[in-house]
This record gives C-alpha cells, sequence and structure tokens, in this order.
C-alpha cells in the first residue's frame, strides 16, 4: 500500500510538472513563453489532434486556458455578432455561448474581436475593440459589464485585458480627436469597481498617438512594474497607483504621423525590448533606472541588423534570449537581451507575413502565418523542425490568421478562421 502511494504521488508530481496555464494572451510569464514540455513537432489538421470544434467566424484573438476551461472571442458571421466561449479543455465540448454584441466590424480586414479574454481562475474578463467588456465565472454566469468606449483610433482597437496580482489592467492610448486623453486603468477583476486611472501624456501627434498593444508586468530583483509603450513613449507605472516611474521618448525624433503601435513590451533578465514600428529598429532599456531616461541608457539599438524589426507580433523571452520574429521580413532571431548579438538568424519558409506573436516553450519556437501555416523551429539553433498547414486557403477570405499558437496543460491549442484545435503530447 505504501508503494502504490508514493507511486502515485510521484505520477501527480510528474503530471502537474507540465500542467500550466495560458490565462491570458501572452502566457503565465508574460512574455510568450511557458514551462511546459513533451509538446509535438509533428502534427496535421487530422493526425495528432485530440479534438476540434468549428468556430462561426474569424478572429484575431489568441485563446487562453485555465483549469479545464478553454476562452475564446470570436465573431459570427451567420447573424453578425460578437461572441464569448467556454469549452471544456479535455474534450472540446462546447460548456457556453455568450452573445455580446451586433456589428462585427469597421474595417474591411479586422474584427471588433482581436483581443484576447484574460482569466484569474475565479472569472474571465473579454473585451471586445468597441468598448464592450463582459465578465463571467466559469459557470458562465455574468459578474458585471461596461462599455469603455468611444475610442479614438484609425484602426480597429484591440488591447486585451490583463489580470496581475489580483488587478485588472487596461491601457487606451489613442488620438485626440474626441479631445480624450489617453490612459491607464486599474480595476477590481470580481467587481469591475475602478482602483485608480492614471492618464498618460504623450509629445506624439496623429495616428502615432495610437497603440492597440498591451501593458507588461514585470518584476525583476523584487520590483514590480507595470510597462507600457505608445504614443513615441515607453514608461514604467507603479502596480498600485499607476504612478509613472521612468520614461523614454526618443525613438520619433521627427515626429512621425504614423507610427501606431502594436507589438507589446516584453522584459527579461531587466532588459526591455521595445519594437518600433514601420520596419524601424528594436530597442533593448533597462528596467531599473527612474526619471526621463536618454539614449545614454540603452543597452543597444539594431540599426544595422535589417532582420532584427518587428511591426505587428511581440517577441518572446525565453531560455535567457529574446526570439524576434520580422513580420514581413519572415526571419527569426535569437538575441542576447544586454548585447543585441544575434545568436542564430532563420528565414522561414512562409510565403505569407506573419502578425501571430511566436510561442517559445519545450525547446521550440512556434510560429504561424497569415494563411495558417504554422513553422516548428529548434530554439537551440534555429533550424526549422516542421512546417504544417492548419487551414484551407477557400476559409481565409479577408481575414488572414492573426491569432498566436499557445500550449497549456500539455497540448497546443491553434485558432484559425474556422476551427479551434487541440494537438496532442508528442
Amino acid at each position: 500500500m505504501k508503494v502504490i502511494k508514493t507511486f502515485a504521488i510521484l505520477s501527480l508530481l510528474a503530471s502537474s510538472a507540465w500542467a500550466t496555464d495560458w490565462a491570458q494572451l501572452r502566457g503565465p510569464n508574460f512574455n510568450g513563453s511557458t514551462d511546459e514540455t513533451g509538446l509535438p513537432t509533428k502534427w496535421s489538421q487530422t493526425e495528432n489532434i485530440e479534438w476540434s470544434i468549428d468556430l462561426p467566424g474569424p478572429s484575431a484573438a489568441t485563446p487562453v486556458v485555465s483549469g479545464d476551461h478553454v476562452f475564446v472571442s470570436s465573431t459570427d458571421l451567420t447573424n453578425e455578432s460578437l461572441v464569448a466561449f467556454a469549452f471544456d479543455r479535455k474534450g472540446g465540448k462546447q460548456l457556453w455561448r455568450k452573445e455580446i454584441s451586433k456589428e462585427i466590424r469597421r474595417k474591411s480586414r479586422s474584427t471588433f474581436s482581436s483581443p484576447s479574454p484574460a482569466s484569474d481562475g475565479e472569472v474571465v474578463v473579454f473585451f471586445f475593440g468597441n468598448g464592450e467588456m463582459r465578465t463571467y465565472d466559469f459557470d458562465g454566469k455574468e459578474q458585471w459589464h461596461k462599455n469603455l468606449g468611444p475610442f479614438a483610433f484609425g484602426w480597429t482597437f484591440s488591447t486585451s485585458p490583463l489580470i496581475y496580482d489580483g488587478t485588472l489592467y487596461m491601457q487606451i492610448l489613442q488620438n485626440k480627436s474626441l479631445n480624450t486623453p489617453s490612459y491607464i486603468l486599474a480595476m477590481d477583476p470580481a467587481s469591475g469597481k475602478e482602483l485608480w486611472r492614471h492618464e498618460r501624456p504623450s509629445h506624439a501627434v496623429a495616428e502615432s498617438l495610437e497603440a492597440f498593444n498591451t501593458p507588461t508586468p514585470y518584476e525583476h530583483n523584487g520590483i514590480k512594474q507595470l510597462l507600457v509603450n505608445g504614443g513615441d513613449a515607453v514608461t514604467g507605472h507603479d502596480l498600485r497607483t499607476g504612478k509613472e516611474l521612468w520614461r523614454w521618448e526618443t525613438w520619433n525624433p521627427g515626429k512621425e504621423g504614423h507610427w501606431r503601435l502594436v507589438p507589446s513590451p516584453v522584459a527579461g533578465d531587466g532588459v526591455v525590448l521595445l519594437c518600433a514600428p514601420k520596419k524601424n529598429p528594436v530597442y533593448a532599456l533597462p528596467t531599473n533606472k527612474r526619471g526621463k531616461l536618454s539614449d545614454k541608457d540603452l543597452y543597444w539599438v539594431s540599426r544595422e541588423e535589417r532582420n532584427i524589426t518587428s511591426d505587428v507580433p511581440t517577441p518572446a523571452f525565453y531560455d535567457g534570449d529574446f526570439f524576434i520574429l520580422s513580420k514581413s521580413r519572415r526571419f527569426l532571431s535569437r538575441v542576447e537581451p544586454k548585447t543585441g548579438k544575434i545568436k542564430w538568424e532563420t528565414e522561414l519558409k512562409s510565403r505569407q507575413q506573419l502578425e501571430a506573436s511566436p510561442l517559445a516553450a519545450d525547446g521550440k519556437i512556434y510560429t504561424f502565418d497569415f494563411d495558417g501555416v504554422a513553422t516548428v523551429v529548434d530554439a537551440a539553433n534555429g533550424k526549422i523542425l516542421n512546417t504544417i498547414p492548419m487551414e484551407d486557403k477557400a476559409n481565409l477570405g479577408l481575414d488572414f490568421i492573426r491569432s498566436s499558437i499557445i500550449a497549456a496543460q500539455g497540448n497546443l491549442f491553434i485558432r484559425t478562421n474556422t476551427k479551434l484545435y487541440c494537438v496532442g503530447k508528442s
């Protein structure tokens, strides 16, 4: 009996080693990485699939996994509505569906269903680009709702909610067409009560005031802060009050008006990585400074490395390095945080652009292109291990695939325009 009991405990510990949630946009570490192991390198639309389920319309939102629930934001093309789903992680059964609102888009190539949900294990928060925010418990009972709009954006707003240390954060970095300020908002995820609101000034102009990314929490040497990037500036904020701790804002000295920002900040090893838009450089800054920073504070800038740039995908931090994916040049690069040294650089075989952010896990990097072709790359040397088409081109239409691949509870979860796949362990 004692042997059996010991074996049971060891089995439980072994299974829990990879039983990690992916409860919000950039995963459990907020940097596109996870400690999951045993993830596959080979699968297809029919092979090594534990389950798949049809989805009613396209969405750029990344699915999230919390416990035995998979939460998915989507559109429904049959009745032109925005919807929130909960599926059973183990079998793919639909647990509940909520219709949020009608009218799914204001631009032809994007929808209001671009932001990803976020969960703290008790509730799940859905947010959509038309301002609708709905929060449910895991049984699908609505806890609260509000609309954060109207917004002042030239394109479709797509910031995702962030839950960290018991607080729900949202950033609204917008232009001045409605005479409304840009701000960061902290709320209680259980009730929606506003905890604080911090207006965030900017010297940017026109479209360069707009950011479509998500704030990033980061803890280093015991110091926690919220990293916010947009409006030609990156800032660090006190998580309890929103107070600005430091700022750097010199990457657009000519005040170009079309530098809207999409990639979120990503941090590791005391370094925050910032991706300037429109094929412009990547910048590396320390996270332990205070006040107004200058270019002298930069660790490095990728001005000479033409492939180290990212207009849309947010880089990942994994195994001590950054992994930077170039949207249009189709290069994936492994870069040292404090020196900018390129350890390897791989040209992907994708024929289309890549706007989904890379997943880093189990010694591999997973990318996903506009056509729904997944590429698996060896994180150690940049070798391409496999390319796998996951969507039939007939289903693409005007809605390219932008949802990132995620890993949770020992599986990969892949969202295309028409399906959600749970890929089995290798």
